[in-house]
């Protein structure tokens, strides 16, 4: 039967070394008042000032808000906003990784719809009025937020990750300029770089996909798959670079249009309740979760193992799904992705938290695009072998 599918992405998207240049040109377009948001590494290393120069060559006036943290919460959100009224700004500059570009997505819903983000949660306040226009600027090869139509905030008062998700949050513009990654350290890499493997991944097994994202993510895991391990080890190799920053936003453009699934719903609670970085919090995951449906998407595994392999031929799809599932452990082990007990979560804290991360990756949504759905007594039981999950134990043919 023939399905009518949508394909959603921001209005432009400028991708090539040396696009950063083009920021206050694209923010001249849009008029009025800048609102710069970011954090303050990004102001330490240089890029702020970049983009308030190219603004300033541009006849742009700004403002900036810079104390992003690595999990951006809600009262980021409304930091960030005070200043956006204060200064009557007109767009925003989102400079940085996912936190800085979520929270940039945000402050735009907010500034013209009113009320907190707890409000839009679920099935919450609707959007009634279109946000400002962002124009996002990744410097991180990884969250794939500056061509989604997604924004993740952590609830303050109740951590919880609150996803709203709306057409209207795909940014006006995205530039995507891999000069901007090299200032990454090893393990910032490591970890956006297996969160775009997973966007991939997920989109691909999702029980949303569809023709057009299968493209998408699948080209994404060929880059990806292709450098990660190079701009680990040599960050300063910009073709590696270049690989992760086109896979990545790929990869973002893939999810955001087929969604996620169970490794992304599990890893939000993780990070709101343990404030590990995302991207680890999503290769501890990554491998048992597949190997938990990994018989409802054999297929679609074995496909993938087509694209990692260089010798396929012969091999059974369960095989070569198997072979997905160890090359991933061992991709962990390889870029020093420990398990949780090893990273230094704090065993009974986890232990005691099960029942209240299992529920509330339940409510996000994305396990139930999962090939296998599963119950919540499944999802604690996979929080209780990831804790302790062993990368080097590989995947057996039974």
């Amino acid at each position: 039967m023939n399905s009518i599918h949508e394909l959603l992405m921001p209005s432009v998207v400028l991708y090539g070394i040396g696009s950063f240049q083009k920021v206050g040109e694209k923010a001249a377009e849009l008029g009025g008042k800048t609102l710069i948001i970011s954090d303050p590494i990004m102001n330490k290393i240089g890029y702020v000032q970049e983009c308030k120069n190219l603004l300033k060559e541009s006849g742009l006036a700004y403002a900036a808000y810079l104390n992003v943290d690595s999990e951006p919460t809600d009262l980021h959100v409304k930091e960030a906003m005070d200043i956006c009224q204060l200064e009557k700004c007109d767009h925003i500059v989102a400079i940085g990784g996912g936190s800085c570009i979520d929270t940039a997505k945000a402050v735009s819903v907010l500034m013209t719809n009113g009320g907190m983000m707890a409000d839009y949660f679920g099935t919450g306040k609707q959007l009634t009025n279109d946000p400002l226009p962002v124009i996002a600027v990744p410097t991180t090869a990884g969250t794939g937020s500056e061509v989604t139509k997604v924004t993740v905030i952590t609830d303050s008062s109740t951590d919880v990750k609150m996803m709203l998700a709306d057409k209207s949050l795909l940014p006006a513009v995205s530039i995507i300029d891999a000069n901007l990654t090299v200032s990454c350290p090893k393990g910032v890499t490591a970890a956006t770089g297996v969160d775009a493997l997973c966007h991939a991944i997920e989109a691909y097994i999702s029980r949303k996909a569809h023709p057009m994202t299968d493209v998408l993510a699948l080209t994404a895991i060929d880059h990806i798959i292709g450098s990660i391990r190079t701009a680990y080890e040599d960050g300063t190799n910009l073709d590696a670079r270049s690989n992760m920053a086109l896979g990545s936003m790929l990869a973002g453009a893939a999810f955001s249009n087929a969604s996620v699934t169970l490794v992304h719903g599990m890893s939000r609670p993780i990070g709101a309740l343990f404030h590990t970085p995302h991207g680890i919090s999503n290769a501890m995951l990554l491998p048992a979760v597949l190997e938990f449906t990994l018989e409802e998407c054999t297929d679609r595994l074995a496909e993938i193992g087509r694209r990692i392999s260089k010798d396929t031929d012969g091999y059974s799809d369960r095989e070569l799904a198997i072979g997905v599932v160890n090359e991933l452990k061992q991709l962990c082990s390889d870029l020093h992705i420990t398990n949780m007990r090893a990273y230094g979560i704090d065993e009974e804290l986890f232990m005691n938290s099960l029942a209240k991360m299992g529920a509330d990756a339940i409510a996000s949504g994305s396990p139930a695009n999962t090939p296998k759905i599963p119950t919540l007594e499944e999802i604690k039981e996979l929080y209780q072998t990831c804790y302790d999950y062993d990368f080097s134990q590989k995947m057996q043919l039974v």
